[in-house]
């Protein structure tokens, strides 16, 4: 371990734990239901600040720094989602939390539904937040922007939050130009999860901005294939997905403050909060 990585150890306020050969960087906040918290790319945990409290009213909060992000260093392997999946899973058997539930955001939505599709039994409950399942559902402009994510845009993201972050609070502040080569790489590759989705047995709740990085339609259609929106409801509810699945559209906002709103914050808690 390098002095750099002892003395971010030494000040900051979580714990780590060793998994799948990442030293994960977690934070532990209130109690109550275990919730387990997956931000986004280029992002870490405190990036949910504004919601914690909310959260925290009623639910325990496992904030996790994913590999390569806030105050987790990199290993030598992709940036995968699966991969990613299976580090948070060892996380909930090192923590010895029973089926803890997963909120996730873009990046950390995606691999919230990851832990769902490997690891079902470990899952309560699984909020998946503007994750799109497919490549082709992102707006061409936005698949065109992601095309110039690499490590020679670092010079110009120096203005950014991401950036502010990462030189704050990262163990090596110099591998930014390489997490920008790998989230370039990953979101280059072509992905679609429709079958994974179908078989989800985890009770989702699936939510977007009504002005996300795909269209509202394409969160439906996830919606459907969890057996949603494809009759009426039923006065008694009857007419829901039997696997209480659910969808939340939210007015007002983009991929870019979602993970910061009350609004979604209020969704998953509505979600989560209900009789098992």
């Amino acid at each position: 371990m390098s002095t750099t990585q002892r003395s971010a150890e030494t000040t900051a306020p979580g714990r780590y734990a060793d998994v799948n050969g990442v030293h994960l960087y977690y934070e532990t906040h209130g109690s109550g239901r275990p919730m387990i918290l997956l931000h986004g790319g280029l992002m870490s945990g405190e990036l949910f600040a504004p919601i914690l409290p909310t959260l925290t009213a009623a639910h325990q909060v496992i904030l996790v720094d994913l590999q390569g992000h806030g105050r987790t260093a990199d290993v030598d392997r992709p940036l995968d989602m699966a991969l990613m999946a299976d580090d948070v899973a060892a996380l909930i058997d090192h923590l010895g939390l029973d089926r803890p539930d997963l909120v996730g955001f873009s990046l950390g939505g995606g691999v919230a539904m990851h832990v769902a599709f490997r690891h079902p039994e470990k899952v309560g409950r699984l909020v998946s937040a503007s994750a799109h399942i497919r490549r082709d559902a992102v707006y061409p402009e936005m698949l065109a922007q992601q095309g110039q994510v690499n490590g020679a845009a670092a010079e110009f993201m120096k203005d950014t939050p991401m950036y502010e972050l990462y030189q704050r609070v990262a163990p090596r502040p110099e591998d930014f130009p390489r997490l920008l080569d790998k989230i370039g790489e990953a979101m280059a590759q072509d992905f679609d999860f429709t079958e994974q989705v179908r078989g989800l047995r985890v009770p989702t709740l699936v939510v977007a901005a009504d002005a996300d990085m795909a269209p509202p339609s394409h969160y439906v259609e996830v919606f459907k294939l969890l057996d949603g929106g494809l009759r009426d409801g039923g006065w008694t509810g009857e007419g829901r997905p039997a696997g209480g699945h659910a969808l939340a559209i939210l007015p007002g906002l983009t991929h870019y403050d979602i993970d910061q709103s009350p609004l979604f914050a209020a969704v998953t808690l509505a979600f989560l909060d209900q009789p098992r």
